[in-house]
């Protein structure tokens, strides 16, 4: 019997999400970052919970912690730090708060307008945190004076001279991000210099507090190059300096010792060159670079390094997509790399005092994030659970495996979600799910666009990674380079071929859906295939010399594309919008007003081409949304208008228009 897919997605919707691990410097406490549905249930509202290392107890909520409070972190003391907007604060904002194991929360540090990020060094009393100063502020005290000043008068303007503008559904400016390092809860902070645009988080103490790490965003003259600043903690000073033209830098962490810092290095795709990421160690005192990921051809984007805390042992642990799982691998400091769990994403790393062992959140397709414990150096192991802050309840159908071959001959391969009763004599209709990113995964478990509301009313789900996707090597971002809309597309096809060559599936009723770059592939669909019965199209790209234009990324769009005035050629092979006299199949078009990394536009423009065509076609439009869509109600609105949407055209039932649109 298939299971109701209302009750599914609310459950989906209103299950506590697991966001991320700190454990304290003696590892007898495990703090998990949660956001729960808000009172309304109209938004999520962050929480701390305490997590029995041991697996004996449940989560509970951290004593003396408020909904609101994020961002733990720990002292050396075991003192519980974290930013919260509670307290009085003019004008309003983050502040940074302490908790002791039993006491009262104190707020530690605070700026006008908030902090966005902090870190405390791991053997000293020093905390360093990022917060933004307005043009002509030269302290906290000024900065708070012009806010007030530009609140009394109205003034919302900015003046840029440079970019980015914006980004992530967000107006920067104009304040910029500084980073201020307190030694003395007695004594002002003291500001380490400007932190830039990009990298607003990125900041890194060393153990003894002396040295202060950030990045510095790139300018005008290289938009695709930063750099990263190590700096005397006391007096802002600047130590060292790194950069490398053509690459980025991302999350610094000093080695225990403090001799090395470890940051992720990404270079970002270009006209003429594939993506490349690793992990590299800075000397701060030669300013040599070090690839310790030279050799290793996953392409996982690692993710950020975890570091021994034992001073003099440079072994570290990453995660990185691999093939449809997201594993944990451990780097030896002679540089033997180990994967160390069989199945699974990973992330939100912690280590032990002793290096002993590891605790993480791991997710699946078929399995929301659960805090685990893990071996810190046993091959291919099973993690063991700690008690759960919430259960989704039994799911709907089973997961399995596609594979097929590239029309290069590469070796592809898709997640299939089957639902409940699905067989030969009663074969399930199918949905193809394209992943955004391109350089991304169906690794872990998705909050929006789940495949398991889909497979609770019948549908199978094909959750494919086609080229440009991570996990595959180096060869998976060469062969898609250059081609945005032409092998990620067909890889999609040539899946979705293999799995519908199953007896259990039906080949007459399919439909695509995508969001972001998934999004675009459904877009290219519409204009090359109409084997499918409808197309779902969430934040895709539509025409592709407009949104480079548009976009928060744009330097980064226009190196891949090329500039529209002088190369032309991938803006006419690969944007779909020259294709819009071929649109056929009915589309539900799904787009947030606040997106700003594929703005509205593109969603308006491909809505207007479809009319114009006598597509049927439906918008459903979230003016507050940015480039997801994260409020709960909102989230229920895009399972049911989409499953209602699939029914009508894809198995012939009557459109139910939901409710409140």
């Amino acid at each position: 019997m298939v299971n109701d897919p209302r009750s599914l997605h609310d459950r989906l919707v209103g299950l506590p999400r697991l966001a991320g691990l700190v454990l304290a410097p003696d590892g007898t406490r495990l703090i998990a970052s949660v956001r729960t549905l808000d009172d309304e249930g109209t938004g999520y509202a962050s929480e701390l919970w305490e997590v029995d290392p041991a697996g004996e107890r449940a989560p509970r909520p951290v004593t003396g912690c408020r909904r609101g409070d994020h961002a733990p972190a720990f002292t050396p003391d075991g003192t519980l730090l974290f930013l919260s907007d509670r307290g009085p604060q003019e004008p309003p904002g983050a502040a940074l708060w302490a908790l002791s194991e039993n006491g009262e929360a104190e707020r530690s540090a605070h700026h006008p307008g908030g902090l966005t990020a902090f870190t405390a060094a791991a053997r000293a009393r020093t905390l360093a945190w990022t917060a933004a100063l307005l043009p002509g502020a030269t302290d906290p005290r000024t900065h708070g004076d012009l806010l007030q000043q530009r609140h009394r008068s109205g003034v919302t303007a900015v003046l840029y001279e440079a970019t980015p503008t914006r980004a992530d559904g967000v107006d920067l400016g104009p304040a910029e991000p500084h980073t201020f390092v307190l030694h003395d809860a007695d004594a002002p902070p003291v500001d380490a210099g400007a932190q830039g645009l990009a990298g607003a988080g990125d900041l890194a103490l060393s153990p003894d507090g002396t040295a202060v790490a950030y990045t510095r965003a790139p300018t005008s003259a290289a938009p695709d190059t930063n750099t990263v600043v190590i700096a005397d903690a006391s007096t802002g000073v600047e130590r060292r300096t790194f950069s490398r033209p053509g690459h980025q830098y991302y999350q610094p962490c000093f080695t225990a010792d403090g001799t090395r810092l470890i940051c992720q290095r990404l270079r970002g795709e270009t006209y003429d060159t594939e993506w490349q990421a690793t992990l590299v160690a800075l000397d701060p005192a030669s300013g040599e670079e070090t690839d310790l990921l030279p050799d290793f051809d996953n392409w996982p984007w690692p993710g950020r390094a975890i570091l021994s805390p034992v001073p003099g042992d440079a072994t570290l642990w990453f995660t990185g997509d691999e093939r449809g799982h997201c594993p944990v691998f451990r780097r030896d400091p002679d540089g033997t790399i180990t994967r160390l769990t069989a199945s699974g994403a990973y992330t939100s790393l912690c280590v032990t005092p002793d290096g002993s062992t590891l605790y993480a959140l791991r997710s699946a397709l078929d399995s929301p994030p659960r805090a685990v414990r893990l071996d810190a150096g046993k091959p291919d192991q099973q993690p063991v659970f700690l008690k759960d802050a919430g259960d989704l309840g039994p799911l709907p159908g089973t997961l399995t495996e596609v594979h097929a071959t590239g029309d290069d001959g590469f070796a592809l391969r898709a997640w299939l979600v089957l639902p409940e009763g699905a067989g030969s004599d009663h074969p399930s209709p199918l949905l193809v799910e394209a992943h955004g990113g391109p350089q991304g995964s169906w690794s872990d478990w998705p909050w929006q666009w789940n495949p398991w509301p889909f497979a609770a009313r019948g549908y199978a789900v094909l959750l494919p990674d086609p080229a440009l996707s991570s996990g595959y090597g180096q060869r998976m971002q060469e062969r898609g380079r250059g081609d945005f809309g032409g092998r990620p597309y067909r890889d999609v096809i040539a899946l979705t071929d293999a799995a519908l060559a199953r007896p259990d599936l039906d080949a007459s009723r399919t439909a695509l859906a995508g969001w972001s770059f998934g999004g675009y592939l459904a877009n290219r669909a519409a204009t090359r295939t109409d084997r499918f019965r409808a197309l779902v199209s969430h934040a895709g790209l539509w025409n592709l010399e407009a949104f480079q234009g548009d976009t928060d990324m744009h330097t980064y769009f226009r190196e891949i594309f090329g500039d529209p005035r002088t190369r032309r050629e991938r803006y006419e092979a690969d944007s779909p919008h020259f294709d819009a006299a071929n649109l056929t199949t009915p589309m539900l078009i799904v787009h947030g007003g606040k997106d700003y990394r594929v703005p509205m536009g593109q969603s308006l423009a491909l809505h207007h081409d479809l009319q114009r065509q006598g597509v049927p076609a439906k918008f459903l439009y979230f003016p507050d949304e940015t480039h997801g869509v994260e409020a709960p109600h909102h989230l229920r609105l895009v399972y049911e208008t989409a499953l209602n949407f699939l029914d009508h055209h894809v198995l012939g039932e009557e459109f139910r228009r939901p409710g409140l649109v």
